[in-house]
């Protein structure tokens, strides 16, 4: 099977991020930013009183609210979210029909259309349909992900039935109807006046080789997406949504698609339903950035955001593109996180505009980070309701890793080689190897500092014996303070019961994988292409036996 490498900045890999999944990946890459900057960071419950002007939505378990200081100021954010952007400005963008009026207002285009309340007559939003030319969109004003969502509406028999499944069935009674804008979609991230990133969201797709199934097709792609920090949470899901979509193209799961074909398997471009980034902010043209910048400064208080366009490919439509909507909130993973193109620094951006005192600070080459699981436990244990996060080291890391040979396996010589490292304001983490063998990670940055440490490591004065050490320059990445990693830590009945829940929660991700590598290896052997390669096989098998 081909391996894929995920596209991400280099001083945001899939290591450092690992624990940072969803909307807690937005707000610890915008947090991390600002901590490798020397900004003081720290992490809160819901029951904090910071953010009772603010508002906010889905912050459990904690990882969504943080605050930076500087020795001048403080700002607190929901994700990516800062305390500059205005509550009104959240309300007015996750209000579509109220997004359309403020943008209409300030001369930016948005499809033709209309919203209605909760109140309105299934009638009357009938009877509104009736003076817009087909196709149509029916949607939410507030629903997020492309819930309920209903494009390319043909006729008023099938408006009709969007009607009844987004008001009815889904229970979304406040809903706008507006004119079906044809072309692709867009994600912009617009900061004051500069757009940092643009990715087009193309559908959940596949595209065929000529041998393996639908099926086995989108398997392949969730593989693909399973190497991107980003997308591993995204997989395709084989609904029911996606079979229809399938056959109405005249294909079934078991159809072998013919090489180079790409075929979609939904009409929604959501990354969350399957959709994938392709960033294009380089080949953007200017014209369209600037209705993004325009849309951001029409709303009152909004100085930076997601602006979801389409661009027009609808020649009775004369704008180049529409805007159909605007997320102060919005997760920036997509443009981290590129299926293809180029990675785009959002939070690097976020934290110009909050501390533009700290632009000239290049944390691209860093190496230093926090891990999220390790921060969040007293947060998540109800044991605090904010902690403060190690500062981070400033300057150029050097790190070495040596591994020590002898009898050094005892707790008591880890807990004095941790001691040695903090009084020296060093970073890193020992582990059990096999045996009479451990290694230790030692950075920091001071130079003189990492090297001598190799002779530290001799001087326990008691019960361990050092046999040998050897070293090598280590170039991983660190996590900032210094652990002893045991898988978990029982030093305490409430960290017990901590560690026990974990241990729950990794025999559930350790099954859901051992699940998924089964029905992996099941689609291999049940695959069209092993099937036809068995003569092959045999063959082979019995050229090797008469060797």
């Amino acid at each position: 099977m081909k391996k894929f490498s995920g596209v991400s900045l280099p001083q945001l890999t899939e290591e450092i991020v690992r624990n940072a999944r969803k909307t807690r990946l937005d707000a610890f890459a915008v947090a991390l930013e600002g901590w490798r900057r020397g900004l003081k960071l720290k992490w809160y419950t819901k029951d904090t009183p910071h953010f009772d002007d603010m508002i906010i939505f889905g912050v459990n378990p904690p990882g969504r609210l943080f605050s930076l200081s500087s020795d001048k100021k403080t700002h607190f954010f929901f994700r990516t979210r800062g305390d500059k952007v205005s509550n009104r400005a959240v309300e007015i963008g996750s209000e579509k029909g109220d997004t359309k009026i403020w943008l209409d207002k300030a001369g930016v285009p948005v499809p033709q259309g209309k919203g209605f309340p909760e109140d309105a007559t299934d009638e009357e939003i009938i009877e509104y349909s009736r003076t817009l030319d087909y196709p149509l969109v029916f949607k939410p004003t507030n629903a997020s992900l492309g819930n309920g969502v209903v494009t390319n509406l043909q006729n008023e028999a099938e408006f009709v039935a969007a009607l009844n499944y987004v008001r009815h069935e889904l229970g979304y009674k406040e809903v706008i109807v507006e004119q079906h804008v044809s072309g692709k979609e867009y994600r912009l991230y617009v900061v004051e006046d500069q757009v940092i990133a643009v990715y087009n969201r193309i559908p959940a797709n596949i595209t065929g080789d000529g041998k393996h199934t639908i099926e086995e097709l989108i398997e392949l792609k969730n593989y693909e997406r399973r190497q991107n920090a980003r997308l591993n949470s995204c997989l395709i899901h084989t609904d029911q949504e996606i079979v229809d979509f399938v056959t109405e193209q005249g294909y079934s799961l078991d159809s072998v698609l013919e090489k180079g074909k790409q075929l979609l398997l939904r009409e929604k471009t959501n990354v969350s339903s399957g959709g994938d980034p392709i960033d294009v902010t380089d080949e953007t043209p200017n014209e369209i950035k600037q209705i993004a910048i325009d849309a951001v400064k029409a709303i009152p208080g909004l100085h930076h955001a997601g602006v979801d366009i389409i661009v027009n490919e609808d020649s009775k439509i004369k704008q180049p593109a529409v805007v159909l909507e605007i997320n102060p909130t919005a997760q920036i993973g997509g443009a981290l996180f590129p299926l293809r193109g180029k990675a785009r620094n959002i939070p690097a951006a976020i934290i110009d505009y909050y501390f533009p005192e700290t632009k000239g600070i290049d944390t691209s080459d860093s190496k230093i980070y926090f891990d999220m699981s390790t921060v969040l436990e007293p947060l998540e244990d109800r044991t605090a309701i904010e902690v403060e996060v190690a500062p981070a080291p400033m300057g150029k890391l050097y790190a070495k890793r040596y591994v020590v040979i002898g009898d050094v396996q005892r707790h008591r010589y880890h807990r004095w080689i941790k001691k040695q490292a903090l009084d020296r304001n060093l970073n890193g983490f020992v582990k059990n190897m096999v045996f009479d063998e451990i290694e230790v990670i030692i950075a920091g940055t001071d130079k003189k500092e990492v090297d001598g440490f190799k002779q530290v490591l001799k001087q326990y004065p008691q019960g361990s014996k050092v046999v040998k050490i050897q070293e090598e320059v280590w170039e991983e990445p660190v996590t900032v303070g210094f652990e002893i990693n045991e898988r978990y830590n029982t030093s305490t009945l409430r960290a017990a019961q901590y560690s026990l829940r974990k241990m729950h929660q990794e025999l559930a991700r350790l099954t859901k994988q051992k699940n998924r590598i089964e029905k992996d290896i099941s689609h291999v052997f049940n695959s069209t292409s092993w099937k036809f390669s068995t003569p092959i096989r045999k063959v082979g098998e019995i050229v090797k036996g008469k060797k």
